[in-house]
């Protein structure tokens, strides 16, 4: 994995008491940036931050519910209380672990607003929540977590993350007079906990035989990419899904 100088800036990341979000902020703090580990379970995310202190890190924990936009500003007001403003963003927090299967036609209604407020809206919820303060630092960077579920059929699932690639490059154009970049990772079959509660042993062992590459995922597959579309170096590059998948999908 590369290595990055992220001395000197903020990295909100959400979701990141556990699994993906986790591997986002401990390479982010590794790499020199104070980290905001924001989830709506307050106790992994302080886990998580004093994690990353112990291995001298700088980390500060904070509950945040994506899909409500009070919760999202009193994290954007945490990070500027902690660490001065915001830089970085990503948007990693979803329902996935114990995700109820169900058809469109069928879920409940109720967990159906509640799984896209989180999934889809809560993207741009956060992104509201700290814009203001990335423009006033000079710009920014935005990461959002779609999926290879928004090419294939995944119910509601596949759904969200379709919009989140939507949202992407309708955010990109909208942010981008500010200097405020964003990029979406799309991750193929990866091995988290959350998958393991939701997808059966025996499907994922065939999906993972479909792959170009022969085996599952690792969050820290996913790092480089994350940290790459944050760093200077990804600059020039906006409004764009970038698969991490093993060969899942090939898209023109």
């Amino acid at each position: 994995m590369n290595t990055y100088d992220f001395a000197g800036k903020t990295a909100v990341v959400t979701g990141a008491g556990r699994g993906i979000g986790q591997a986002y902020a401990e390479a982010l703090a590794a790499n020199g940036a104070w980290v905001v580990v924001a989830d709506i379970d307050e106790a992994s995310a302080a886990n998580i931050a004093g994690s990353i202190t112990d291995s001298g890190g700088t980390a500060a924990a904070t509950r945040v519910d994506v899909a409500d936009e009070a919760s999202a500003a009193q994290m954007a007001a945490f990070a500027v209380e902690h660490f001065g403003g915001v830089d970085l963003l990503v948007n990693n927090a979803a329902i996935f672990g114990g995700m109820k299967l169900d058809l469109l036609l069928t879920v409940d209604w109720e967990y159906l607003q509640r799984f896209l407020a989180v999934n889809l809206s809560g993207a741009l919820v956060c992104t509201r929540a700290v814009y203001q303060s990335m423009a006033g630092r000079g710009g920014g960077a935005i990461v959002n977590q779609s999926s290879t579920a928004a090419y294939l059929y995944a119910g509601y699932y596949g759904w969200a993350k379709a919009g989140i690639n939507s949202l992407t490059h309708q955010l990109a154009h909208e942010l981008g007079g500010m200097n405020i970049r964003v990029n979406a990772i799309a991750p193929g079959p990866t091995d988290t906990e959350a998958a393991r509660s939701v997808v059966p042993e025996s499907y994922m062992t065939e999906l993972v035989n479909s792959l170009a590459l022969k085996r599952q995922g690792q969050p820290a597959d996913l790092v480089g990419m994350c940290l790459f579309l944050l760093s200077d170096d990804a600059r020039w590059i906006t409004g764009h899904v970038f698969n991490v998948d093993g060969g899942q999908v090939v898209r023109p």
